[in-house]
């Protein structure tokens, strides 16, 4: 597995480079958010996953992140903050960060994170699921709507996935995160809303309109 790590602090980048090395992965320093935008737009299928500092020269890795997503860049992006406010997480969420670590942070947990965003769940089963003309295929992580891609993040295909397995199923939060995390998010809950209005957006801008509906007070359901 080859990370990106995108951080202007070179202690904190060396670090973390050496504990990736150490757990048998390759890594790759950038220090500056213009630079890393073409690295990752040209040479986005040499890497698997993205460390991506917020506050970086150039360009901020919120910026980064919304650029990249908006090429088609899919490599998982976990974003380094050192801000915790709810507003700073959201943003960071819907500009299609998969997940994101506040600073200070242990090696140990930023790993587990990684290690999360990078396995696929164990109850996967591969085949082409198919709803509403949406076709996933979890082997390619290809989403197609009557041909045409659909580019998702990381948790968005995970997200879709749970949900094409389980159509017209009310699906509750609690179980969404069971299945899709593996940290306690009770300091930002709405982690999973923010996910899944990023997945409908782009649901009903591929034709899907009301497909992916919320069901009040209890979850989500993937109309079939």
């Amino acid at each position: 597995m080859r990370v990106l790590i995108v951080e202007d602090e070179p202690k904190l980048a060396e670090g973390i480079k050496k504990g990736l090395e150490k757990n048998g992965y390759a890594a790759d320093i950038l220090p500056d958010g213009a630079e890393a935008l073409t690295r990752i737009s040209v040479h986005r299928t040499d890497y698997d996953l993205i460390i991506l500092d917020l506050m970086l020269s150039s360009l901020s890795g919120l910026e980064v992140c919304t650029e990249a997503r908006s090429l088609g860049v899919v490599i998982p992006i976990l974003v380094l903050t050192a801000r915790s406010e709810t507003e700073t997480k959201v943003k960071l969420l819907q500009a299609g960060a998969d997940d994101y670590l506040v600073k200070p942070f242990s090696f140990d947990e930023l790993l587990a994170r990684m290690q999360a965003l990078l396995r696929r769940p164990k109850d996967k089963v591969i085949e082409t699921l198919v709803v509403d003309g949406i076709e996933l295929n979890p082997a390619t992580h290809a989403v197609t709507k009557d041909g045409k891609e659909i580019p998702l993040t990381l948790k968005e295909f995970m997200l879709l996935e749970h949900f094409m397995r389980h159509p017209n199923e009310v699906i509750n939060r609690e179980d969404l995160l069971t299945h899709l995390w593996d940290f306690n998010y009770e300091s930002f809950s709405n982690v999973i809303d923010v996910h899944v209005k990023n997945l409908r957006r782009k649901l009903d801008e591929a034709g899907s309109h009301g497909i992916l509906e919320t069901v009040r007070g209890i979850g989500y359901r993937l109309r079939a």
